[in-house]
Formats: structure tokens, sequence, C-alpha cells
């Protein structure tokens, strides 16, 4: 299915100056009601945005239309659609709405509707025996990120210490990223995002912005139309926001760190490079140099797949704008080499010397910005260091009995799980549900939706959504820690997460332990007193807290956070710090001892060869958050369905038509999928938008069949957009 002019109407408005008519059509919903109220809140999803919104709610105590806050700085009055449609998910007729258990087989669909009062003691018993049977260990708590809401998410974290159960090592998405930035700056902070609508040129690096971050866009756009500013994306396909760049580069997967070597060596070589700032700034200009030299265009070209023009082109607009804004994504980052083109992406910035100025210098998150403190919330003080750590990632590994992913330590025979939806978005599919197959594994799902891992539960238990409930936010991609009260009623059989922690916290005999026996509104004024910051009835009638440094610290021109105070173009990737370190009884992760004493092209990622000759990336939807929004029909509907993304060269020589089923496969497996033939993508590459629910599949297997669960060096993370695979059209009939 190909994009349509339709589908890049917002942007096309905003080209236009017609930034009133781009906000309108962001912001389809519900209608406002004649008789409604207006209430402040934070979106709470997995995204660095983490906008302000205004949420209509009307006199019967329901919510209407959702949009940006036009005086928050960032949101500036723009959201994505999808959350702009956010009442087609809380009024979803499918939501769970009562507590059940399994009565037949797992994944079998027979459920019996039982009270909040014995599903909790149902969790709290098989608890009970599982640590009798095998210790604390036995038991897995896990969650991730479909609420960001601190209180929300964290508590089952305090439970955890409380009751020495598995730690959990939370790897999946932002280890890569991070990582390879604080090897570079020493702390995970930078420019003002603020700064993009104030500059003359933006490199958008490895985001499709257009899809997961659409304020990136916003002010982008903004210095473009104020400015002249220009804006060049780099990236493997030709998504929606290459549509909007005034240079689109488009490199094979995995080579993004070549590309940035011959920018930095035209740099040194044309007289780009400020060897003053380096001088000052930066431990070791000569050395870098010096290992640039081989580095060409040439060289860089054959590795990326871009011509040496597009390089040349590249270098010379960064080199010649001294106000360059690298916003660094996470995308690039998920390749087994993702922490080494983080770092030599950074890099680029450091050798033009581009910190130096407003609308300059290198932006990956500020999460480092906000000091807050969870040391209470999360019952730190309990932890204990000798409970073993497994890798989230790495769950099909766990519950299949792999003796490195257990730690060389007993089974996990018990779990809850909160905010996540491992059968669908965790690597290596096929070992994930035949883990949660397992007839000793006691597992319970507390949910908004049957997802596809609530089907393999024992005990399922429906939760709140965002607006049900307090909580508190802290922004990734730009500066705000933001209130989200609660501002409609839920319905009466829901319960929050907190709710959940609390009750089993008093049957399993832990509820006098620090940090128990507080509301969500108590806790988040614990949080904000601990931190230093005003409390909630301040938040409540200011709506959040800008949090952004001083542009010299933004800039890092008191000196980079390392003891030393230099940018660091000679990383220490087994002794550095990173936000996300495993801990000392994981140690360095992956093949680290292979990453470069400089920024370089390194290929521990999967090289196609000639039993797999296709790359294949599994990019973000815009309609779809990880597995969120894929349940409600407007989402669904823009979609369409799944499909792999082929160039026409290779559907030729494969005897493949546009929408044929094709079969992808690997060492991990192999599934059926439509195709769909654009020169959107280069020969070679393959790219799978969405992640769709496995069961919209044709066999009922998702794309996560093919990720691998093997850790990204040198401190962990899934390369889910780094998987060689082979491809051949199917002759067998579709199922209906």
């Amino acid at each position: 299915m190909p994009v349509t002019n339709s589908d890049h109407w917002e942007f096309l408005c905003l080209l236009g100056g017609r930034a009133l008519a781009y906000r309108n059509r962001m912001n389809i919903a519900t209608p406002i009601h004649a008789k409604s109220r207006i209430g402040h809140t934070a979106c709470p999803h997995d995204c660095p945005s983490t906008c302000a919104l205004e949420v209509d709610i009307t006199e019967d105590g329901r919510i209407g239309r959702i949009r940006g806050a036009n005086d928050h700085s960032y949101t500036s009055g723009v959201i994505c659609a999808k959350v702009a449609r956010y009442a087609e998910r809380l009024y979803h007729p499918d939501r769970l709405m009562h507590p059940l258990r399994r009565t037949g087989a797992k994944g079998a669909g027979q459920w019996q509707q039982i009270s909040w009062e014995d599903a909790l003691d149902e969790i709290a018993e098989a608890f009970v025996k599982a640590e009798a049977k095998d210790g604390s260990e036995a038991i897995w708590p896990y969650f991730y990120a479909g609420t960001m809401g601190w209180v929300q998410r964290d508590s089952i974290e305090r439970l955890r210490h409380a009751k020495r159960y598995s730690g959990f090592f939370s790897s999946i998405c932002t280890n890569p990223a991070w990582t390879g930035f604080t090897m570079a700056t020493g702390m995970l902070r930078g420019p003002d995002p603020r700064e993009m609508a104030r500059t003359d040129c933006v490199v958008i690096w490895g985001t499709n912005a257009v899809a997961t971050q659409v304020n990136v866009m916003t002010h982008a756009i903004k210095s473009r139309k104020e400015r002249g500013a220009k804006i060049v994306v780099i990236d493997i396909y030709d998504n929606p926001t290459m549509k909007q760049a005034d240079m689109a580069l488009i490199v094979r997967p995995g080579t993004d760190a070549a590309l940035a070597c011959a920018t930095m060596h035209i740099a040194f070589r044309d007289g780009y490079a400020d060897r003053d700032y380096m001088a000052k700034y930066a431990d070791d200009p000569a050395g870098l140099e010096a290992h640039l030299k081989a580095k060409t265009p040439e060289w860089a070209a054959a590795i990326t797949g871009l011509s040496v023009e597009e390089i040349e082109a590249l270098a010379k607009l960064v080199g010649t704008t001294k106000k360059t804004f690298f916003r660094l994504g996470y995308g690039f980052t998920r390749q087994r080499n993702g922490a080494v083109a983080m770092h030599a992406a950074a890099s680029v910035a450091t050798v033009l010397g581009s910190w130096q100025y407003e609308g300059g210098g290198a932006f990956h998150s500020n999460s480092d910005i906000f000091r807050m403190d969870n040391a209470e919330l999360t019952g730190k003080s309990m932890k204990d260091a000798d409970i073993r750590m497994i890798d989230q990632s790495q769950i099909g590994r766990a519950l299949t009995g792999d003796a490195v992913a257990l730690r060389h330590r007993g089974p996990v025979t018990a779990m809850l799980l909160q905010n996540t939806n491992p059968v669908n978005i965790a690597p290596e599919q096929r070992l994930v549900k035949r883990g949660f197959a397992r007839d000793d594994l006691f597992v319970a799902v507390h949910e908004q939706f049957m997802t596809e891992t609530a089907e393999m539960a024992d005990i399922v238990i429906p939760a709140t959504m965002f607006v049900e409930h307090d909580d508190i936010y802290r922004a990734g991609g730009q500066n705000h820690i933001l209130l989200g009260p609660k501002l409609v009623e839920p319905p009466p059989t829901v319960r929050t997460n907190l709710f959940v922690i609390e009750e089993l916290a008093k049957r399993l005999g832990v509820a006098d332990r620090p940090g128990f026996g507080f509301t969500a509104r108590e806790m988040v004024d614990r949080v904000l007193a601990a931190s230093g910051l005003p409390d909630y009835d301040h938040f409540l009638e200011h709506k959040w807290f800008d949090r952004q440094p001083a542009f010299e610290e933004a800039h890092y021109l008191n000196g980079f956070a390392h003891p030393d105070g230099k940018f660091h173009f000679r990383p220490d990737w087994v002794n550095g710090a990173a936000p996300n370190k495993p801990p000392a009884s994981l140690g360095a992760l992956g093949p680290y001892a292979e990453l470069p004493p400089f920024p370089d092209q390194v290929d521990v990622i999967e090289v196609a060869d000639r039993d797999h000759p296709f790359r294949l990336a599994t990019s973000p939807a815009r309609s779809f958050l990880n597995s969120s929004f894929s349940e409600t029909k407007t989402s669904r509907q823009k979609e369409g369905r799944p499909e792999v993304m082929i160039n026409p060269v290779d559907a030729e020589a494969n005897g493949v038509s546009n929408g044929d089923l094709v079969r992808i496969g690997n060492v991990r497996g192999d599934l059926r999928i439509h195709a769909r033939i654009t020169t959107e993508v280069k020969p070679g590459v393959l790219i799978a938008e969405g992640l769709w629910p496995n069961k919209a599949h044709i066999d009922g297997e998702g794309i996560n069949v093919l990720t691998g669960a093997d850790p990204v060096a040198p401190y962990g993370g899934a390369a889910v957009h780094d998987n060689k695979v082979w491809l051949r059209k199917d002759v067998t009939k579709e199922i209906a």
C-alpha cells in the first residue's frame, strides 16, 4: 500500500504556513461537548515527547477530545493522532472489566469471572508456593513502559525488593543509545530541545519523527519556515520523515557509524573541524584525526550505500552551518553496533564545535537533568545485590530454562506482569511463547486489554488508564516534569497498578516495609519532596515544571560530565559510566572486546550473507506505539495489515508481486507475510512496519519470531532492527 499525499497533509499544511490547519488535523477525535471542562495531564506512553495534554471532560464524567497544550513550550499545541483519539481506547468495548481465572488450557481463551479478593488471594498463594518450593528468586515481577508514570510503573520494584524476588534488568529499549551517548558526554543531557526552532540546520538521525516524535517536526519546521533552516534526515528507508527533508540520506542498516566517520574525516580534511574547541573540550582530537585518515567518503560509500557526493554534501552542509542541531534517535542504535553508532554520531558535533552555539550540539535525551529521587518509591533500601538479575530481553531464554539467562540458578515459576506484552514485543518469540505455555509457570497479568500475554495467564486483572489515576511524569525528549492527575472515575471493577502492589504486599507480609501504605497522590508528593521539587498542589495549579539547565550546562560549556571535563572520543567501553549499566553480577555484555577505541564502523551486526541475503528492520508504524493502539479500530484501519516492504529489484528477482504472500526467515524461525513492493526501501533491505499482534499475521506468529535476544555490547539491549533473513515467494494457500 503506497503512502499517499493525504498521509502527509499535516506537514504540507505546516510547510505552507497553515499551522492552525495542521494542528486541527492532528487533533481530530470525539467532538467537544457544549458543557464540558478541561483537564490537564501528560501523555503516559513510551515516547520521548511526554506531551502536555488538554482533555475535554463532559458533564457526565467522560473524556472527549484530547489535544496538545498550547501554552506548553515543547508540546506547542500538537500531539500525535493516536493519542488525540484516546477516547476510542478508553471506551473500547473489548477493554478488560473484571478479574478472570483461566479454566482451560493456556491460551485456549476459557475464563471464569472472579472477585478481586479471590484474584489477589490466588496470586499471593501462588507466589508463596513458588517461594516455598524454589526460593524467592523463583518469582519474577516483570514490567516496562506501558505507562511512563513513576508511581504506577515503578511501584512493582518496591514489592520485588521487599520480597527478594528475581531482579529485572530493563535492557530492551534504551541501553545502546544511552550507553553510546554517555560514553561520549558523561551524562544523558543536551541542548534545550526547543532550540530546534532556533537553528539553521536540524539533522534528524535514526528516528522517524513524523511517526514517533511529532514535536521534533513541529520545532524543526518552525526553524525552516522562520530561518530558512535545512532539515537533514538520515535513516534506513524513505519513511514519512524522509519526505519532509531537504537532504534525505538512506543508509544501509547498521552503517551509521561509517557515515559519521566519513563526515568527520571531511571536516578535518576541509577545515570544518573546530580545532580550538576540541583542544579545550575533547580528550584526544589528534588521535581521532589520525584514526580517521582512512575513513574517506569512498570508504563510507561502499559501506553505507550512499554516493560519495551525498556524503560530501552532508559534511559540507553541517561543516559550514555552525548552528547545526543533531537530533539523535533510538532507531539507529537498535543494531548490535548501536552504542558505537550513537557515540560516533555525537562525536560529529564535537569535531565541528557545534555545542558552542544556540541551536547547535547533539541531543538524544534529557533524562539526567530531572534529578528525581525514586529511592522510597522503588524500595532501594531493601535491594539485595546478591539477588540474581534477569535480562528482560531474554525472557524467552529464561522461561525455557537457559542456564546463562537464569544466571545458573533455579527456574522462574511465578510472574506478575504490568505495563508490557512480551508474548508480542519480546525477541525470540517462539521461545517466549514456549516459556509462557509451561504448565508449571504461574502467570498473573494486570492489563487494560486481553493482550497475547494475558491470553497465556492464569489470572488476568483489569487495569486503569492514565486519566483514571494520579501520577507524575518526566520527559526524555524535552525538559519538563509533568503532573498526571486523576481526571475521571475509572470503571468500578478496574484497579490501579499501585492498588495491586499494595494489596499483594499485605497478603505477602511486607506491607509494613518502607514505601508501602501510601496513596498515589501521597507517593507523588513524597517523590517531589525527596527531589526538592514543588508539591502536588503546585503542579496541579501550574501543570508542569521546567527543569532545563542553563545554556552553559546544557551545552557543556563548563566542561563535559566526565571527571576530566572532556568529551571522550576514546570511550572506556567496559568501565565507563552509563545510566543503566548492568550490575557487577552481569558485567559487560555482548562482544564488547570487539568495540573500537575511536569512532568506527564495527561489523558485529548480522551481516547479510549468501543464505540470508536481506537485512530486516522492524520499524515503528505511525498508528501504533509498540503493541499499544493495535487494539483500536481506527489505528488498525489506518495501518491495513502486516506487510513487508520489498524493493522492486528484489521482488522481481524472487518472482514476487505486490500483495503476494512471502515467507521470510532465519535461524530463529520463519513466518508468512504479505509483500508491499515499493522503492521506499533499497535493494537488500526489508522493512516490516508496526508491531502487529501475532494473531494479525497469517499463521499467528509475528515479526519478533525473527529478532534475537543476544545483548548489544557493551551494556545490553535488544537489536530488533538487526536481522539477516532469507525471503521466498510462498505458494501455499492463505488461511482465511
